[in-house]
Parts: structure tokens; sequence; C-alpha cells
């Protein structure tokens, strides 16, 4: 008997291989969305990844009064018409990935401080300010994966979960704060053993529920991961991640490493830092029987932050630099990250 699949109406063919850029709700809804269309349709870029609840925990677009998620109260008017949206990128044959941030989310953890973790009696937030949701508990997947199904529903033919994750440094934290466990509380492994179960539960659970809506899933994950066994203060695994997705996307902008792969000054050396990471993940998932399409997400933008001496401006060079790397072994999908969707023009995409 067939398997009833979800029509949204949209018609998405998946491209060769995946090259995007990031937007946030604000330019997907705004002035700026039409220069980062021309800047996909006039390149060998071919995919957006699009904020549809962003690092606030705000959804970024109001839905209709009869949609299941309006209930939940937290549409913002950053994208007045979605469908518009995914009209645009359908005429210009533009992949449409829905990025979802699931964990660190400050709206719902104000909003339900039990479904939180307390500090003094307070929600706990980090040293951003930014509060997070507990992945112990399902009424926190179910939320997420409400707007999920939502946006499979409205024609985004990817649906990229974020934040997929404890908060960093949680281990450090973790018997000073106030939180439930849930349905693991009895289970018979430590803590850390209990974190990776509940990230990966989660995905596991979002990519059934997904099932029927005819959508690939992914989800981004900290580069350092696939370097170790597991990352256990955050509760990534990468292996049993990678099992339950379509796609992994490993974040691994040279910017965002210490000393590694004995590379003093990453940020300076982009093609050294992804040459060496996307050795070291080439063999984890050669190792799986049947692994995701590996689809980083690299840096076109500049750490100044980082201090003298220990960043340089990320121009042409640089990104080429990183994409040739990836293509080199065997990585042929990426994703560009630049917070403010400023990206660096004339680069060449396919080296």
């Amino acid at each position: 008997m067939p398997r009833f699949v979800y029509d949204s109406g949209f018609n998405f063919d998946y491209p060769d291989a995946v090259r995007g850029i990031y937007l946030t709700g604000h330019s997907a809804g705004g002035a700026k969305f039409d220069k980062l269309v021309n800047l996909v349709k006039n390149t060998e870029l071919n995919a957006m990844v699009i904020d549809i609840k962003d690092d606030y925990g705000n959804l970024t677009y109001v839905p209709e009064k009869d949609s299941p998620i309006a209930k939940l109260d937290i549409g913002m008017p950053f994208i007045k018409e979605p469908k518009s949206v995914l009209k645009t990128l359908e005429k210009n044959e533009i992949y449409p990935i829905a990025r979802i941030v699931v964990f660190k989310d400050t709206v719902l953890a104000k909003k339900r401080p039990e479904l939180s973790y307390k500090d003094g009696g307070q929600v706990w937030t980090n040293g951003r300010g930014d509060a997070f949701v507990n992945p112990f508990l399902k009424e926190v997947w179910d939320y997420n994966v409400q707007i999920a199904i939502e946006a499979a529903k409205m024609g985004f033919k990817e649906i990229q979960f974020d934040y997929v994750r404890f908060p960093e440094g949680f281990e450090k934290r973790d018997d000073e704060l106030t939180y439930s466990m849930g349905e693991y509380k009895d289970l018979k492994m430590d803590n850390v053993q209990k974190r990776v179960k509940a990230v990966t539960d989660f995905v596991a659970y979002a990519e059934e529920k997904l099932q029927m809506y005819d959508v690939d899933v992914s989800v981004d994950i900290f580069g350092y991961t696939a370097t170790l066994p597991e990352a256990p203060g955050i509760g990534q695994n990468f292996t049993k991640i990678s099992e339950h997705v379509d796609v992994i996307s490993s974040m691994i902008y040279p910017s965002h490493w210490g000393s590694y792969f004995g590379i003093a000054k990453p940020d300076l050396e982009p093609y050294r830092l992804i040459t060496e990471y996307a050795k070291v993940e080439g063999k984890k998932l050669a190792a799986m029987s049947d692994p995701p399409t590996s689809r980083p997400w690299i840096q076109d933008f500049t750490a100044s932050y980082l201090g003298s001496g220990n960043y340089q401006v990320y121009g042409k060079r640089q990104v080429e630099e990183q994409v040739r790397a990836l293509k080199e072994n065997g990585i042929n999908e990426f994703l560009l990250w630049n917070a403010g969707n400023r990206y660096t023009p004339n680069v060449n995409y396919t080296p």
C-alpha cells in the first residue's frame, strides 16, 4: 500500500550538490532578499537556509490563525509572506531549507521556566544572556517538531535543526542547576550518557515525525564533535546523530577552533584546517553502513574578535580555499555562514 506523502504544492528538485547561504528572517522578509536571490542566481550557489525559528526562540513569521502553531504565540512579522518567499525560490530554482533553532530558546525558557534550567530560582542564562530549554523533556521536543512540520507543509524541502544540544559547559553546572530529567531520570547510566541519549533520541523522534512530509532532515553539529568519541558536556555524538539524519552539517569555521590538528592559528590557515577536519570526518562516515550527506558550514566572515595576529580578513581567496579543501576530500556540499548575510562577491564556488 503506498505511503501517504504530504504535497505542499511547490516543486523543488535537489541540486547536483547543495551550495547554500544563510538568511535571517529579517533578510528573507526584507529588502536584502532580492539581492541575495540575485547572488545565488548569478553564481554556482543554489540553496538558502532561512531562519524559521531563530536563535531567541521567535517564529520568524506570523502563522495563520487556524495553524496548529498559532497557539504557541511566538510569531514575529519578520517574513510577512512566507509563501511568496517560497514562490520566488521555486521560480529561481533555489533549494529551500528551514533552520529551526531547538534547545537555545530564551522565549520559551522565560515563558515556561519549568522547561528550562533554574539557578537560585531564576531561569539560568549563559554569559551572553541566552537561555536554553531542556532536551530531557518530551514537551520541548514536540514544541519544535510541531514548528518543523508546519515548515514542511509550507513547502520547505529540508528541515535543519540547530542547537541540538545542551548548553556549552553544561557539565560544569549540571549538579548546581535545577531541572527535570523527565523519563531519563531512572535510566541506569551516568549523566553524560543520559545527555547523549536525550539529544540522539530527539533527532530520531523528529526524523520519524517528519517522514510523511517528504523532507530531508539535517542537523548542525559542532566541528570538534567529529574528532571525539562524543562531546559529553553538550550531549552530541557525531555517529549517533548521523544515523538519524539525511545531512550532517558540521560547523567548521576556521576561526572557531583553538590550536587543533597541530595548527596554532587556524583562522590564518583555512585550507589546511578544513583538509585536516575532512580527513577525520571522512573516516567516521566511512565506518557507517548508511552515512548521511556531509554538508559543512564554512566561514564567510572576518573574526576580528580573535585579536591582532590571530585572524585575517576573509574574502574571495579564503572562501575558495575552504571550498577547494572540501572538494579535494570528496565533500561537494557546503553552506556559507555570515551572521549579517553579507557574502563575498565574485567567489568561484566550484573550483
